[in-house]
């Protein structure tokens, strides 16, 4: 099978395997095989190394969703060198604070190298432990922090992928997530490994429900994968039963909780594809995975866990002390194992604040999320650690109020925030889209929350909206929000 424990390894495997094979499609604008998939990244790479890039450069993809995209990955990652996906769509002070900030040797744009570039081929390879790429999330401070992922970081959760969901050459992935988000990881390389067929659908049809549903159907996808809030609005506007999805056989989602009443209504809409709940944050990517039951209960409210540790990493639950708590217990969730990132890149003191060194010198990155471990091994999401807050005395996860705000038959997403208020020191406010024509009055919520909330949970302030904002990974953008308020 040749050595794969370098992503670009995974490009040149199928190319010599399925040279003629589909390796992309990108809907109205062709498609290209694994032959001239390498062809194109080799002629990156010789044009990156022209440049004098090799091992420990970065180089910034600037660019669309596209077949030039991908070979740009492949091609910076042959050359050696790390790449660092923007965000076409952001602001562009904030592009340029990540291009400066992590010193990129180069920038791919649009344009394609016109002829092949006749220079020296040196072997210039990477190693597994090098740098592969760096994903930027939101930081605390307000402005983005890089996390660093080598190839050993990513291969060794694509090879987990490959064991776990058994895909081959037949399979058709989505490729749903913009290339900036980490859930990009799976859906490139996991299908290029296999010699699948990687499907990219593009921003605007990303986000719109009436042209996504016909879209999975037409181009017969058999891999999705997807944060929940995607899943959700295919559920309420997607009109999935006119649709024929017989080639789907797995339907995967992370980033975010999936409200139990709309991932019923999925799985009762397609109930051929097996579903997994996949958890893990930018830092390890992947980390745990829970195979939801082919019936849920019409009863079942609470989400359901986010499952037990992948093969390639390590879990541990601990206090506030930072030491290991039992089952049953409540605790913050620690990762470790070959899947954690390397740090956050020119952040040294932020590096070492999230990891914690046990007794034996091992590694754990402190995810900030707190779990309980059940006996059985999955583990149960309880919520951020940044998302819980102080009133009355009492502790309050606001996920658990989203959670209850849900079971409002008329409600359709629910986001709740918490102000600060020189009073009661926090106010707890409620933000909702309804189902169409199912708005509730504010007497009618406030009867709901006290058959469903303690008091002491109940949110202070409603607030109806048409859509949420959200981010760029499509996740619902809190921050914009509180700032509505």
């Amino acid at each position: 099978m040749g050595d794969r424990s370098l992503l670009h390894q995974f490009l040149d495997h199928s190319a010599t395997r399925w040279p003629e094979r589909i390796a992309i499609e990108e809907p109205d604008h062709g498609s290209i095989t694994y032959r001239e998939l390498a062809g194109l990244a080799d002629r990156m790479r010789d044009r990156l190394r022209e440049m004098g890039l090799g091992p420990g450069d970065r180089v910034a993809i600037g660019m669309r969703k596209s077949i030039d995209a991908v070979a740009a990955i492949f091609g910076v990652l042959k050359a050696g060198a790390a790449y660092v996906p923007l965000d076409p769509g952001a602001p562009a002070a904030r592009n340029d604070y990540i291009l400066k900030d992590c010193s990129v040797k180069a920038v791919v744009g649009e344009r394609n190298v016109a002829t092949p570039l006749a220079v020296e081929r040196d072997r210039c390879e990477a190693a597994p432990d090098d740098l592969a790429y760096i994903l930027y999330t939101s930081g605390s401070t307000g402005r983005p922090k890089g996390v660093m992922l080598s190839h050993r970081n990513a291969t060794s959760f694509i090879d987990w992928c490959s064991a776990t969901f058994h895909p081959d050459e037949s399979d058709r992935f989505s490729s749903h997530a913009p290339f900036h988000f980490d859930l990009s990881i799976l859906d490139i390389f996991v299908s290029i490994k296999h010699g699948a067929t990687l499907v990219l659908i593009g921003e605007e049809a990303a986000k719109e429900p009436g042209r996504l549903a016909p879209l999975i159907s037409e181009r017969r996808i058999t891999v999705w994968y997807s944060t929940p809030s995607i899943l959700s609005l295919l559920v309420h506007y997607g009109k999935l039963p006119r649709h024929d999805y017989s080639s789907l056989r797995l339907v995967l989602f992370a980033g975010e909780v999936f409200p139990v009443k709309h991932l019923r209504a999925l799985k009762e809409m397609v109930p051929a594809p097996r579903y997994f709940n996949l958890y893990g944050p930018t830092e390890t990517n992947v980390c745990t995975y829970y195979e939801i039951p082919a019936e849920i209960p019409a009863d079942r409210a609470e989400p359901f866990p986010i499952g037990r540790a992948c093969s390639h990493c390590r879990l541990m639950v601990v206090n506030g002390e930072e030491r290991e708590v039992a089952a049953g217990a409540e605790g913050e969730l620690c990762v470790g194992g070959p899947g954690v990132m390397q740090g956050y890149w020119n952040l040294p003191e932020q590096t070492e604040q999230v990891f914690l060194l046990d007794r034996s010198g091992q590694r754990w990155y402190k995810t900030g999320d707190i779990v309980v471990k059940g006996v059985d091994g999955n583990h149960l999401f309880v919520g951020r650690r940044d998302r819980m807050v102080k009133r009355r005395g009492y502790r309050i996860e606001l996920g658990e109020i989203e959670a209850a705000l849900y079971l409002n038959p008329a409600v359709q997403e629910a986001a709740a925030v918490a102000l600060p208020d020189e009073d009661q020191g926090v106010r707890i406010k409620a933000f909702l889209t309804c189902r169409e024509g199912k708005r509730p009055s504010l007497i009618e919520l406030k009867r709901f929350c006290v058959e469903h909330l303690p008091s002491y949970m109940a949110p202070d302030l409603f607030s109806f909206q048409d859509v949420f904002p959200r981010t760029s990974t499509n996740k619902i953008d809190y921050q914009r929000l509180k700032d509505l308020d």
